[in-house]
């Protein structure tokens, strides 16, 4: 009876869509994708270039094995990609399974840093190199391009280069790597106007070298991610309304204002570009504060905004979890240790645990501890597509700034 209740509710829903006004969402229309970021669109970077360790379960919920990706599925990228009607993308790293760059490139990497690397980083592959890869990507496809035309079944053609989209989603570890060490509001600050002139130079050499069209994402609340909560947020005056860390999420809002500033100020000196800024901060920090708006009404939820899109079944229950990880180990609140990442198997004072993933990942926000779960990345992905968290191409009118 529940069921037939449920069919019939989502009928009548479907019939008044036909008479609601619907959302415009975004028109994404480019021949190819060159993306640069970090373990938030890295679809397979780490993997490739470092042999990273990718536990069995991610990826489990979309590919049934791991893909490179961060994630039980799939990632935001994934999801704007297919509204682009593009093929998911391939790691530039990646030198098996015969990949295709007709389409673009992924250069993110996970614990990619806006700062270069040092000798010190857990990863080489920061933004200048990053940048460095593309160069030599286009060098390298336009070279063979001459030679060969049948090159283009697998490379961009070199019109491509200037018609294409340029994203960029990444800092969340610049960010992330500076609480580990003393320093005063003044000095994050500081730290921020350092990650933003480093973004805004790369920006610059793109724009040089023909690209036109940039996507870029703010970072998300860093303070709402359970491994933060667990390392800084013991004390509860170290925690805001929402249960997530204070500091983090003033550090990300900082670095957001910032960051649009340096878009504003390139478009102003750069007067062929377009630039989208997606504010990924407030579509998160949405999710986590009113996520049982989208839990017993997610049908409502999903119908009334988005009558176009099909509704998972999985969705059906909504989230239920706003802060604990889907993969850990702990139990509530957060379902996170420190001590054992998602997947793992350990020793854990003389009892041996596993950091298994939860029953229904389409309940939970957080994956395992960092990343967030193929249906938060849905759901932000739709957000976007809305047009409602995104500001282009006139950003000095822009209603938000976080």
């Amino acid at each position: 009876m529940a069921l037939l209740y449920i069919l019939h509710s989502l009928l009548k829903l479907a019939f008044l869509c036909s008479f609601w006004p619907t959302v415009s969402p975004l028109s994404l229309n480019y021949p190819a994708v060159f993306n640069f970021g970090d373990s938030n669109s890295d679809t397979g970077g780490l993997v490739a270039g470092k042999a990273f360790p990718m536990t069995q379960f991610n990826g489990e919920t979309y590919f049934h094995e791991p893909s490179g990706r961060f994630c039980d599925g799939r990632l935001i990228i994934d999801f704007l990609m297919e509204a682009m009607e593009l093929p998911y993308m391939n790691p530039y790293l990646e030198s098996v399974g015969s990949p295709n760059f007709q389409t673009g490139c992924n250069f993110a990497t996970g614990g990619s840093t806006i700062l270069p690397a040092n000798a010190a980083s857990t990863n080489p592959f920061s933004f200048n190199l990053q940048l460095s890869q593309f160069f030599r990507f286009k060098n390298r496809a336009i070279t063979l391009l001459s030679k060969d035309k049948e090159l283009l079944n697998y490379l961009p053609a070199e019109d491509d280069f200037i018609k294409a989209l340029y994203m960029f989603d990444i800092g969340q570890n610049d960010l992330d790597g500076v609480f580990y060490f003393p320093a005063s509001d003044e000095q994050v600050v500081a730290f921020t106007s350092k990650l933003i002139s480093e973004l805004n130079y790369g920006m610059k050499r793109l724009y040089d070298a023909g690209a036109r069209n940039f996507w870029v994402h703010n970072t998300g609340p860093l303070g709402c991610l359970p491994r933060i909560i667990a390392t800084f947020g013991r004390k509860p005056s170290n925690l805001d309304e929402h249960g997530c860390v204070a500091s983090h999420n003033r550090a990300a809002t900082v670095f957001n204002k910032k960051l649009h500033d340096m878009c504003l100020q390139f478009l102003a000196q750069s007067p062929e570009a377009n630039i989208t800024y997606v504010n990924i901060y407030s579509i998160k920090l949405n999710l986590i504060s009113n996520y049982s708006l989208y839990g017993k009404q997610a049908i409502n939820h999903f119908f009334f905004f988005q009558c176009f899109t099909p509704i998972d079944s999985d969705l059906l229950s909504g989230f239920q979890q706003p802060l604990a990880a889907c993969c850990g180990y702990g139990g509530p609140p957060l379902n996170f240790d420190t001590r054992i990442a998602c997947g793992v198997t350990k020793d854990l004072n003389g009892s041996i645990v596993t950091a298994n993933p939860c029953n229904n990942t389409a309940e939970y926000i957080n994956w395992d501890g960092t990343h967030y779960t193929e249906a938060a990345n849905r759901f932000v992905a739709d957000e976007i597509l809305t047009g409602n968290y995104s500001d282009s191409p006139h950003l000095r009118n822009s209603p938000f700034l976080t």
